[in-house]
Order: structure tokens, then sequence, then C-alpha cells
């Protein structure tokens, strides 16, 4: 796969829908990132670093109830063809139940964080 974040992502939801408790993903700062943006917005429980010459991710997911934390996953830019987006045409994912991810200047960014900042960039995927 040629975008490490589709990657992560989809194994995220891979990982949800088989009902596993963890899974571990190869290292980078980006992922790094947008994991800190899932962890904050509560949709995995948490994530470590592990390794030292050959590093790893370990995430760990949260279920409520039986119920997975993320349901549904739509990735917006493809390595054929990136989507951009000014904080002018960012609109709600789900009427507020989603959110959106986007990689700004000032790094990896929700919807909200975004329009808030008055900040647009490429849009990389929306969850829920």
């Amino acid at each position: 796969m040629n975008d490490p974040i589709i990657d992560l992502i989809i194994r995220i939801k891979n990982a949800y829908m088989t009902k596993n408790e963890a899974l571990n993903v190869p290292h980078s700062s980006y992922k790094e990132a947008v994991l800190r943006k899932l962890q904050d917005m509560r949709y995995i429980k948490s994530y470590s670093v592990e390794g030292d010459i050959i590093k790893t991710i370990e995430i760990e997911l949260i279920y409520t109830k039986g119920v997975p934390a993320l349901t549904d996953v739509k990735i917006i830019s493809k390595p054929g063809k990136r989507e951009y987006v000014s904080y002018k045409d960012l609109k709600s994912v789900m009427n507020g139940m989603g959110v959106s991810f986007l990689s700004t200047p000032k790094g990896i960014l929700t919807n909200r964080e975004a329009r808030k900042e008055k900040l647009g960039g490429e849009l990389l995927f929306l969850i829920w």
C-alpha cells in the first residue's frame, strides 16, 4: 500500500470488525500523530511504541458493552487523487457524530479544530 495513513485506518477498522483487543502496525511519526488524535477523540484506548531498531506501534481498542468505538471509515484522499479543502468548506460528519481528519501546516487536525484555527489542508478520511 502506498499511503501509510490509509493502511493504518483500514487495519484499525478491520481489527474492530474482528473484535480484536489490540493490533500492531509499523511505526512512523505521521501515524503516531493520527493515533494521538484518535486517542483524544476516544476511538482507540491507547497506543505505545515498541522496539529499538525496527519500531512498531501497539494499539489497544475500545469496546463499550461489546460495541466498537469506531463503526465505519470513509477514505477521501487517495494516492492517485488528493483532496484539498478550505476551512470554509468543511462540513460536519454524520450531523456531528463523526469527525474528519485533515493534514494541515500545523499537523493533523480534526474538522472542528481546523475551522477554529481557520486552516485548510488535505482531507484524509472521515470516521464515525
